[in-house]
């Protein structure tokens, strides 16, 4: 009896790989081993920085906290310390926000705590 296989599924298979892979360069689009491992480690690189783009927000809001913070003549973390102590609750997005666009609105807030 000959082999089966399912080239219908098997070509689905490639075919849904092949267009995961366009817009690459060279034959990382078009070639099938080439275009299989770049999108293995593309997959892999886009798993692991999803984790690393919230610390990575997360270090540039406490910076601009910082700067804001030090225009007041306070450090960072007395500021966060007293802001923890007198049991005020924003995030430090919001406060990283405040810092940068809206400068009146964060002095009332270290004035609050000082």
């Amino acid at each position: 009896m000959p082999r089966s296989v399912n080239a219908v599924a098997s070509r689905a298979r490639r075919k849904k790989l092949m267009k995961m892979t366009k817009g690459q360069f060279g034959r990382r689009k078009n070639v099938w081993t080439v275009a299989k491992n770049s999108l293995e480690k593309g997959l892999q690189y886009a798993y692991r920085d999803r984790r690393a783009k919230k610390r990575s927000f997360r270090s540039l809001w406490i910076q601009r906290i910082n700067a804001g913070a030090r225009l007041h003549g306070m450090s960072y973390s007395e500021f966060m310390g007293k802001l923890h102590k007198k049991d005020i609750q924003m995030s430090r997005k919001v406060l990283a926000d405040l810092a940068m666009n809206h400068p009146e609105a964060f002095k009332a807030i270290v004035d609050a705590v000082k």
